[in-house]
């Protein structure tokens, strides 16, 4: 829907290939399996589909999704310690709904535009044209009948099953470095119902202590019509499960047991969804010795990234600023379009790959070839800064800068943090989780705080 909305503007016509039948309204879809997840939206993410698709910011709030400020809107338990909550006002921020609800208006206002066609129930299976330059897309109907889409610039948003690779190879081109990080993350997610006049309650986010096996790990995010969405990840060894009875007491025994207090006596509004979907990959299509006129590759049919770190959405809608950057700048016919967007879309994929990967390749398991020392570089540099972050509000500032991606991973290495980071903490840790009067009182129908 973003590729889309970003290339109407300079097209007669954009055509969607949909394997679905999309829902009209905010309403689940077989192809989107993961919504019943946490997803939580990042400022910079937010912002950049308000420009390719303008009213929408305002429109998810209006149906419900909460605008949660950061970091005074989010309790985090970092494997170096709470997060102090900076108060005031602030730029930084993450939108917090179901899936179904944020893609709905999306896909609502994009498809009003009179020059984007929807052919939905409908399957691309191939690519049209040649090594040199393609010509469009074969797709096969419910029905099984085959037909060509003629178009000027095709556009792969095919998601983690994109086929990209297969079609390219079926035209000659070759050699395209791929490369898998998995932790053997397992997804639980179950929605409950929010206590009364728990209005305005944080974001609670209690990480997994990075450097052990399993890794364990639980957020409960606040949703729309008084809600609260909450997800469950264990690596490989320590997974949740699919039974009901499992689900809080998995999240008693984590590191700290807050999310566990909060939702223990809580009414259950659903089951309880699974997911193993979550491995970190890359393809490195910009790398590619030779790439056809005509294509284009976005969003996680590039990259895919571990959905705990939150950042899927808003890559895509990154690349797919800068996809429409460049067909403003030189059309849908500029020489080389295609390997200019697949180096452009490369830097923020590579960010959110890099601090994703840093991590989870320490797993065991996750990669078959050992941690570099690139890796251990940044993991010894994200641990020091994670230290820093939670003991000083200016470097915490910065370092959501940086994780909203609303700065690049340069701002990291300014002066300023250069000099901090060599400082490290200057205040000691705090003793425990970081909620006001009005938030802990909360916890006080569900009895006395358990031990960490």
């Amino acid at each position: 829907m973003l590729a889309a909305a970003a290339l109407a503007p300079f097209c007669d016509r954009v055509t969607l290939v949909e394997r679905d039948v999309l829902p009209h309204g905010p309403h689940p879809r077989k192809g989107l399996p993961q919504a019943r997840h946490g997803h939580v939206l990042w400022s910079g993410g937010a912002k950049a589909i308000e420009r390719l698709v303008p009213g929408v910011t305002e429109r998810w709030p209006a149906a419900g999704a909460v605008r949660v400020p950061l970091t005074s809107g989010m309790v985090a338990y970092t494997p170096h310690g709470w997060f102090r909550r900076r108060q005031g006002p602030t730029p930084h921020h993450l939108i917090a709904c179901g899936r179904d609800l944020l893609d709905w208006h999306v896909r609502d206002l994009v498809l009003r535009d009179h020059r984007i066609r929807l052919l939905e129930g409908t399957e691309a299976v191939g690519l049209t044209g040649a090594a040199r330059r393609i010509t469009g897309v074969r797709t096969r109907s419910p029905g099984g009948s085959s037909q060509g889409v003629r178009a000027d610039l095709v556009v792969d948003a095919g998601g983690r099953g994109s086929r990209a690779l297969h079609w390219l190879a079926s035209l000659g081109i070759t050699g395209i470095r791929e490369r898998s990080v998995d932790s053997a993350l397992a997804y639980a997610s179950r929605v409950f119902r929010a206590p009364d006049h728990a209005d305005g309650f944080p974001v609670v986010n209690v990480q997994a202590a990075h450097g052990t096996a399993p890794g364990q790990a639980a957020a409960l995010i606040p949703i729309e019509d008084g809600r609260r969405l909450v997800s469950l990840s264990g690596t490989r060894g320590g997974e949740p499960t699919s039974r009901a009875q499992d689900f809080v007491p998995f999240t008693v025994r984590l590191r700290h047991p807050l999310v566990g207090r909060l939702i223990e006596r809580a009414a259950a509004l659903t089951e309880v969804s699974t997911s193993r979907s979550t491995a970190n990959g890359r393809r490195y299509f910009e790398q590619a010795r030779q790439w056809p006129e005509g294509l284009v590759v976005l969003g996680d049919a590039v990259a895919t990234h571990n959905p705990v770190y939150g950042q899927g959405m808003s890559v895509a809608a990154l690349a797919a600023c800068l996809l429409r950057d460049d067909v403003r700048r030189a059309g849908v016919f500029g020489t080389r379009l295609g390997r200019r967007v697949q180096r452009a879309v490369a830097r923020p994929a590579d960010a959110a790959w890099a601090s994703a990967t840093a991590l989870d390749v320490f797993y065991p398991g996750a990669s078959e070839q050992a941690p570099t020392p690139t890796d251990r570089m940044i993991r010894r540099l994200s641990g020091r800064l994670a230290r820093t972050a939670a003991a000083s509000s200016y470097v915490a500032n910065a370092l959501t800068q940086v994780t909203t991606m609303e700065a690049g991973t340069t701002r990291l290495l300014w002066p300023d943090m250069l000099l901090a980071l060599a400082c490290g903490p200057l205040r000691r840790p705090l003793a425990g989780p970081p909620l006001t009067a009005a938030e802990s009182r909360l916890l006080e129908p569900v009895g006395p705080a358990r031990a960490d």
